[in-house]
């Protein structure tokens, strides 16, 4: 239950629970079933991580997959290296996933459940990577985007279907969880706990050194900090582009594809007549005829409507089939062949008996040939220019997966060559800061540094459907510090700052400590001999200073996690000095008088606790099929990885 308080407090009314995370496994998911080699290590493609029942999980599969969320974790956060995706225990979450993916597919296997095909096809078609503008399943944009990302439409299918049983196995599980108000209380209260406490900023720029450091000082400082200095993985882009305008030409219709579409759409350019009308249902037919009387008498429609407790309906621009299926053919029948203002009815339609008067009349005369010309022209050339740029560009996918290199598809299919500048994922030049990418560039960024050295290249959509990029890695310059004397001036800088941190973190103990031993905040401050910013006394309620994604400085979110009266002091970060923060009061919140709230938080902790009742059920299906990992296989895959080359950096 201690889990479920941590992930619960961190924000207003425990909104933004854990779900997330837990929800959209779908394309991290998705991101499987290639080893591409991408990484320099490697932990054997033979062997087993983990069992469960009948299945196993290979390394050659789990080292893929931590390969594949990191590529997609960094296309949101382009400047992660793989390092720092380990670190933050990416590769045990991606084992956690898998492990638990496939003892739910042995324990559907074992308890006769399947996912058909076609549920699988519905899942795909909703998925908005795969969907045109329109909204609709795109096949090309399918086809388009599983090459580009290198995934087989098997492998696609096979994480959609795990994760549509993980959601019919697990999420009964955690339906109908109920929680009592002596359990919810004491959270629903703390969201109104208020604190109060005195800051005081000890900057590092108060300690500053005017005497420099010695050559030597200043290298081995240098030598222990290389990674603040790394500059980051650049690459070279090489691309080619492919915009829809190179079928201009071809794609103009002829006189006979022209006279054709006309003859295939009659129905959009004949004449079209519409009527709005205002309509009152009735249940019965002697209703009806009393309200249509109250009517012809003088009354509004909506006024009768209103005195029977009932409101009339507005239904504007309908045509005869749209007013056909919204009420009846009798109802359709008799508003077109009524006058504007007319009162018509009582008439039978689907629901009981329906009163209206048409409001208003629209007609539009039929077009000819000669006067849609320009309409058919424009819509015949977008689908020959879109058919077109699809053949060329399936033509140019299939010469790459035929093993045709970039540059021999590039000559041989008549394009231009273009290479950008040395860049870090980010887009910018770390020679030249005024560098802005263009459109084209910036949307080869992400595919790019998601490549290795010897990838085949890729076809990226820049605007779908209409201009796209043949794209490879160029020159690629690994992380590197670069040469002291390069940022000599800046290094002095962050070695003047860095002694300036180590002095103001003494003082800001020192402070501390006079402090925890009854001392006010502000005199210790006066006492300490340099000039220092006077403390700030802040505060508020915890639901307020941590109102939904809104999250507060370290140096006032601590004040939460400090005991009654106690000081403490922390990091500014980046070497820039220490805060000495103390709590001054604390007052309890009591939610016990507010429903409202009391009902918020048990639903949304409802749902945290139910998310736990599926993880305890994934741990006893784990128990019953004897599920084992192997020990050293999370260490054996962060080893490949951390060990790679220019395509994990």
């Amino acid at each position: 239950m201690l889990s479920v308080f941590r992930r619960f407090i961190k924000s207003k009314y425990g909104a933004a629970f854990a779900l997330l995370f837990l929800g959209v496994i779908a394309f991290a998911f998705i991101a499987g079933d290639i080893s591409s080699g991408k990484f320099g290590g490697s932990i054997g493609s033979g062997d087993t991580v983990a069992k469960a029942g009948r299945a196993r999980l290979s390394s050659a599969e789990f080292q893929d997959r931590v390969q594949r969320v990191f590529e997609n974790a960094r296309k949101a956060n382009p400047g992660m290296q793989i390092g720092d995706f380990l670190a933050q225990g990416g590769a045990a979450q991606v084992l956690d996933q898998l492990v638990a993916a496939m003892t739910l597919k042995e324990y559907a296997k074992d308890q006769g459940v399947h996912i058909s095909k076609r549920l699988v096809d519905a899942q795909i078609a909703q998925i908005p990577a795969f969907q045109d503008a329109a909204g609709n399943f795109s096949q090309d944009m399918f086809r388009q985007l599983l090459v580009r990302e290198r995934i087989t439409e098997q492998a696609l299918r096979d994480d959609i279907a795990r994760e549509i049983l993980a959601k019919q196995i697990l999420g009964p599980v955690g339906v109908g969880v109920k929680l009592t108000d002596s359990m919810v209380l004491p959270y629903a209260s703390l969201l109104l706990e208020a604190r109060q406490g005195t800051i005081a900023a000890i900057p590092a720029i108060a300690f500053l050194d005017s005497k420099d450091p010695t050559d030597a000082q200043l290298a081995g400082y240098y030598q222990r900090n290389t990674a603040r200095f790394t500059i980051p993985e650049q690459r070279k882009i090489r691309y080619a582009v492919i915009d829809a305008e190179r079928f201009a030409q071809a794609s103009e219709p002829t006189e006979a594809e022209i006279a054709a579409y006309f003859s295939q759409n009659k129905a959009r350019y004949a004449a079209k007549e519409s009527r709005s009308i205002e309509q009152l249902v009735l249940p019965t037919q002697a209703g009806a005829k009393a309200i249509a009387d109250q009517v012809r008498g003088g009354k509004t429609l909506a006024a009768a409507a209103q005195g029977v407790g009932l409101a009339a309906a507005t239904l504007a621009d309908q045509s005869r089939e749209a007013l056909t299926t919204a009420s009846s053919a009798a109802v359709a029948t008799a508003a077109f062949a009524a006058k504007q203002g007319e009162l018509v009815g009582p008439v039978r339609g689907s629901l009981g008996w329906v009163l209206f008067r048409v409001t208003a009349i629209q007609a539009t005369p039929a077009r000819s040939l000669d006067a849609a010309r320009s309409e058919i022209v424009e819509a015949l050339r977008a689908q020959k220019q879109k058919q077109l740029l699809t053949d060329f560009t399936g033509k140019i996918e299939d010469e790459i997966a035929n093993g045709g290199t970039f540059a021999e598809v590039v000559k041989d299919n008549g394009l231009k060559l273009e290479t950008s500048p040395s860049l870090l994922a980010s887009g910018k030049q770390v020679d030249d800061p005024a560098f802005v990418p263009t459109p084209d560039i910036r949307a080869l960024l992400g595919p790019i540094f998601s490549m290795s050295a010897d990838d085949d290249a890729q076809l990226v959509p820049i605007v779908p459907d209409k201009r796209y990029a043949l794209a490879a890695p160029g020159d690629i310059v690994a992380a590197a510090p670069p040469p002291l004397a390069k940022i000599k001036a800046l290094v002095l800088a962050q070695y003047k700052l860095n002694a300036g941190n180590e002095k103001a973190k003494a003082l800001a103990e020192q402070i501390r400590t006079k402090v925890a031993k009854g001392a006010k905040m502000a005199d210790a401050i006066a006492a300490a001999g340099v000039r220092l910013p006077a403390p700030q006394v802040v505060g508020g309620r915890r639901a307020d200073i941590m109102r939904g994604d809104q999250r507060p400085p370290a140096e006032v979110a601590i004040l939460f996690a400090m005991a009654a009266n106690s000081v403490k002091t922390m990091p500014i970060g980046q070497d820039r000095g220490y805060f000495v923060v103390q709590l001054n009061a604390i007052k309890r919140g009591d939610a016990g008088g507010q429903p409202a709230l009391l009902g918020q938080v048990r639903d949304q902790l409802g749902e945290v606790v139910g998310q736990e009742y599926g993880q305890q059920f994934e741990r006893a299906v784990e128990k019953q099929l004897g599920v084992t990992r192997r020990a050293s296989a999370l260490t054996d895959v962060q080893r490949a990885l951390g060990s790679s080359g220019n395509g994990a950096q």
